[in-house]
Order: structure tokens, then C-alpha cells, then sequence
């Protein structure tokens, strides 16, 4: 028996320059942290004694004979990719619900490439796992996904994440005090908007608009370096004004980004306390983040009473394996 657990994440400033068909040939960069929120994979070689081959259970469950008759995508592309052909027991469980802008999905793929590597006696790089996750997302399932959400979950932390080219992928952690980092967690909070969206659709919009948005993007990115020199140098009350100039930037790349009722949540925790704030993910729907001074937390709370207020700190230990037997014979 194997078990992974991988942490979602948060990310700030720089979403959207992480596409391929942007930092190919323009270069991107995002600023992002993982939270004591996670995806957990649990997984083992099945006994031959079944009517089927492998079983996966998540939010539905699957009985199958072969890999190719597995409807769950990441699944069923993960496997192809680690050439499992032995029969395979496995079940996810999450935090947090899934589609909601905390990289549950790629949490679900790193965590499982993971797991699958360590059924066959393997423990991979974590920039491995992650450009793994990538391959398996971007170029086998082929869905609309940046690189920032593979990378962040697999390292783990409060990181700037660098990309300029193919596979020319670096992670600089953000070096701050402990008390600073402490401080800086003490101003997010993080709510759910009550429901769920497919990021897939807005993120094609998005990447159909990346050339008429280049200048936005520009100053997306230019923001990345400037909020790290914040975090180490200045105020943090700058990086909250910084997350709001972001919002109206990430606004702009595509109309499906925010919606009447998450401009209404916006404007109400502006009206309470929220120095900044911003839709994470694709957008549409899912977590909203705001920057609010820790005096002003209980004023919001109670102003964002219709929605559930999900306290998090931060993670620093990314994708792990937290329970292996050492049984392996996957090979």
C-alpha cells in the first residue's frame, strides 16, 4: 500500500504567463504557495481474485479490465504514461472540493504519478514529478493548463517559479524571516464561493486571447518581482494593493474570469476590511482570496457570513509519500 499526499495551492501574481504558448517565447514567472490543504492518493497492487482489474474510486468509482476503458482522464493517461500493467487498487480523497482554483487537479496528477513511482520501488526529483504532470495534463490528456500548478504542488512553499522554454523550469524559494512569514499569512483569507467550474473552458479563452493580451501580461509578470521585493523589503500592506491592481488585471484577459456575483463578494470585502483580493485559479468561481489586516478579520467574516471561511497556513513540504510498505512488484 502506498499513500501520497499533495498539497494545493495559492497563487498570487503571475498566472497566465505561465502558459507554454506565452513563456516560449516571452518568458513567465509566478509568485504561489501551497497550504495545509491536500489531495491524498492511496493505491496497491490488486489481488487476482476480482472480476476486474482495477478498481479507482474518487468522486465516482470505476471497475475496469483494461486501461484503456477507465473514464477518469488523469487516471486513465497516468497509467499509460508509467506503463502499469498490473491490476491496481486505488482512492482519492481531498480537503477541499475539486474545480475550485487550488490546483486540485494537478495536486490529483503529481500525487498520483507519486504514488505509482513508489509502487514500483522509485522516488523521483520533485521537478521530475512535476514535468511529469505536465506532459501527462498538457500533451496526453490535452487540456487547457498552464505549468505553474504542477511545479507548485510538487516543490511545495512560498516560491518564485520561472519558465523559459520547454522544460527550462526553476524554483527560487521566497527567503523571508519566520515572524514575516508568519505576518504575511496572518493577512489572507481565503473563501468559497459555493460553487465549482470547469477552468479547462476559461483558460482556452484565455490562451485564443493571448496575443491581443500581451501587454497585460507584461505587467502581470513585471508584478511577480516586484511583490517578492515586497514580501523581503517593503510594507505588506503594498502587496494587498498590489493583489487588487492584480484583480483588475486578471479581469481583463478574458470576461469568464469573474462573474456579477464575484464582483458583489469582491466589492463587499473591499467595503469591510480587504486591502486586495482575487478569484483564484482560471476564475469563474471557486476560492477568493483577500489581503485583510488581521484587526479587520472578524469584520469580514461576518460581512462574507453567506460563505464558508476556510483558515489555512502555509506548506512548505510539497508532494510526499506518507505511507509505503515497500511491497512494489509494479514493474
Amino acid at each position: 500500500m502506498i499513500i501520497s499526499r499533495t498539497p494545493f495551492r495559492i497563487s498570487f501574481f503571475g498566472g497566465g504567463t505561465d502558459f507554454p504558448v506565452w513563456y516560449r517565447e516571452n518568458g513567465g514567472a509566478v509568485l504561489s504557495t501551497t497550504i495545509d490543504k491536500y489531495c491524498y492518493i492511496s493505491c496497491r497492487l490488486l489481488p487476482p481474485f476480482f472480476e476486474y482489474r482495477h478498481r479507482f474510486v474518487y468522486s465516482k468509482a470505476e471497475q475496469v479490465d483494461k486501461v484503456d476503458e477507465i473514464v477518469h482522464p488523469a487516471i486513465r493517461e497516468t497509467l499509460r504514461f508509467m506503463e502499469i500493467d498490473d491490476g491496481l487498487e486505488l482512492h482519492h480523497d481531498g480537503d477541499l472540493p475539486a474545480r475550485t482554483g487550488l490546483a486540485s487537479s494537478s495536486a490529483f496528477t503529481v500525487g498520483l504519478t507519486q504514488a505509482l513511482y513508489a509502487l514500483k520501488g522509485r522516488m523521483v526529483p520533485k521537478k521530475q514529478l512535476a514535468l511529469d504532470a505536465i506532459h501527462i495534463e498538457q500533451n496526453l490528456i490535452r487540456e487547457n493548463v498552464g505549468s505553474q500548478d504542477q511545479v507548485a504542488v510538487a516543490f511545495g512553499g512560498l516560491n518564485k517559479i520561472s519558465f523559459s522554454g520547454e522544460h527550462d523550469i526553476e524554483v527560487a524559494p521566497v527567503i523571508i524571516t519566520r515572524e514575516k512569514c508568519r505576518l504575511f499569512q496572518d493577512h489572507l483569507m481565503l473563501f468559497f464561493t459555493g460553487f465549482a467550474r470547469s477552468a479547462s473552458k476559461i483558460e482556452e479563452d484565455k490562451i485564443g486571447k493571448v496575443g491581443q493580451n500581451g501587454e497585460i501580461l507584461k505587467e502581470m509578470y513585471k508584478m511577480v518581482g516586484e511583490s517578492i521585493r515586497i514580501l523581503t523589503e517593503g510594507s505588506l500592506e503594498d502587496f494587498g494593493r498590489m493583489l487588487h491592481e492584480n484583480w483588475r488585471l486578471k479581469k481583463s484577459l478574458s470576461g469568464k474570469v469573474s462573474t456579477n456575483y464575484i464582483d458583489y463578494v469582491y466589492d463587499m470585502a473591499v467595503q469591510n476590511g480587504a486591502v486586495g483580493g482575487k478569484i483564484l485559479g482560471a476564475g469563474g468561481g471557486g476560492f477568493i482570496l483577500f489581503f485583510v489586516k488581521p484587526e479587520d478579520h472578524e469584520r469580514l467574516r461576518q460581512a462574507l457570513g453567506f460563505l464558508l471561511h476556510v483558515p489555512f497556513k502555509f506548506d512548505f513540504s510539497g508532494s510526499q509519500i506518507i505511507y509505503y510498505t515497500g511491497n512494489g512488484g509494479a514493474e
